[in-house]
């Protein structure tokens, strides 16, 4: 691989060499925002921004009609090497990394949307970005159309984050919509969320939580400066979850959602991160508990400026665009005018907790023999564990087994160790006959 050619910073009015990889939904949507609004980019950046390639693994498939197939090329290194902005929308790990450090490394800015890259080696590419002195942009690998990365690296970068937790994943938000609202089973709306477009063809990445936990590093290496990767985040998806669960999440005041949370606990040395994925139960009456279908919402608690909510379409072509063109347009701007954005900050380095420390609330449901003393065994259990008990809701299921009824159990905080021991004997109790799911419940702030 020969070395990149360093190119000078745009300045004078010059158009500014765009280059573009990869040209999936996102890609041309990029492409139509850049030819069709051309004239408007071009007073908003000072400079004319001149698309001059398009990067795909097959020049011959068709495509929409707003793409030159005169910019299409499969030699992505030498239309790198002639680019002042490379933008990424191609995803994977390579060769979209060999390719942004190659830009990077020649002096070219970088836009990118690939959250796994940015959540497995991100370092990486900061460091290229830094010492080269070329921005690393990249809003829309994190929630789609809403801007969230921008606020938490720079708006909210004054004051002390607490918490950031929010649902980041379209498919599953709208999977477990659809579980809610119409009692789907889990294989059943996922084959909906197929057939409408929201899942790919293979849904593992985003039902076992796999999309989420690159977000989460994302959003907890910006929020609380320390370097989070993608293997850091504790992650459980929702292939676990029946109708049943989402629908004793109503009974009991909650819905049931994916959510990505960072936040800074005290450790046993000080100071640590909680970085996790899993269902867990939101309180009805929390903003994000109304967030419906394929949306996305993040949330972020921060010391001074207290709770603060982002909402909107999380993926798909035009809002992921969006969130790319406003990232090449600050870029641009730095290029034309001079200046530089944010640049990496983890000067924290705030260990990641061992999970089994985590706290949280929890919700156990069981099935226990229906007779007296049950509830006096199960509630032994937890009280040599140290988990006092929150709620308790017991019914009889006219559909159930003989003899059995349902215990649900809320309890107060407790660390993941403590239940899961628990849980373990309770499996053991001659009355339990079955501990059908164990969920966590979002802890809610007092204002």
């Amino acid at each position: 691989m020969s070395a990149p050619n360093p190119r000078p910073t745009t300045t004078g009015g010059a158009p500014l060499r765009v280059a573009l990889l990869g040209c999936g939904v996102v890609g041309t949507e990029v492409v139509r925002l850049l030819t069709t609004q051309a004239a408007e980019l071009a007073s908003r950046v000072g400079a004319p921004l001149e698309l001059v390639g398009v990067a795909v693994r097959d020049v011959s498939a068709p495509r929409d009609a707003v793409v030159d197939r005169a910019l299409l090329t499969t030699d992505a290194e030498a239309l790198v090497d002639r680019a002042d902005v490379v933008v990424e929308v191609m995803g994977g790990i390579e060769p979209a990394r060999g390719l942004l450090l190659r830009a990077l490394r020649g002096g070219a800015s970088v836009v990118t949307a690939n959250k796994a890259l940015l959540a497995q080696d991100g370092p990486t590419l900061y460091a290229a970005a830094d010492a080269a002195g070329v921005d690393l942009y990249f809003e829309a690998a994190v929630a789609g159309a809403i801007p969230i990365v921008r606020p938490v690296r720079e708006s909210l970068v004054g004051d002390r984050v607490r918490r950031v937790l929010g649902i980041v994943n379209g498919t599953t938000n709208y999977v477990l919509d659809r579980m809610a609202t119409d009692g789907l089973d889990l294989a059943a709306a996922v084959a909906e969320a197929q057939a409408l477009g929201y899942a790919e063809a293979d849904p593992t990445a985003d039902v076992e939580g796999h999309d989420a936990a690159a977000k989460a590093a994302i959003l907890a290496s910006l929020a609380f400066h320390t370097r989070v990767r993608l293997d850091d985040v504790d992650r459980t998806g929702i292939t676990g979850l029946t109708a049943q669960d989402v629908a004793w999440a109503a009974r009991t005041g909650h819905v049931l959602k994916l959510l990505a949370v960072a936040e800074q606990v005290d450790g046993p040395d000080g100071g640590a991160l909680d970085v996790h994925v899993r269902p867990a139960l939101v309180p009805a009456g929390h903003p994000l508990a109304g967030v419906r279908g394929a949306f996305n919402a993040v949330f972020v608690e921060a010391e001074a400026a207290g709770e603060l909510m982002f909402y909107g379409r999380g993926a798909g072509g035009a809002p992921t665009s969006s969130a790319v063109l406003g990232d090449v347009v600050s870029v641009a701007r730095h290029r034309v005018l001079g200046g530089r954005g944010p640049v990496e900050s983890s000067y924290a380095e705030l260990p990641v907790q061992d999970p089994g420390l985590a706290r949280s609330r929890f919700q156990l449901r069981l099935e226990v023999d229906d007779r007296p003393g049950v509830l006096a065994q199960v509630a032994s259990e937890l009280a040599e564990r140290g988990i006092s008990i929150e709620a308790v809701q017991q019914t009889v299921e006219p559909d159930g087994a003989a003899g059995a009824a349902v215990l649900v159990l809320t309890t107060h905080t407790a660390t993941a160790a403590a239940l899961h021991a628990t849980v373990e004997a309770l499996r053991d109790l001659d009355a339990v006959r079955d501990v059908v799911s164990v969920l966590s419940v979002l802890r809610v702030e007092e204002p």
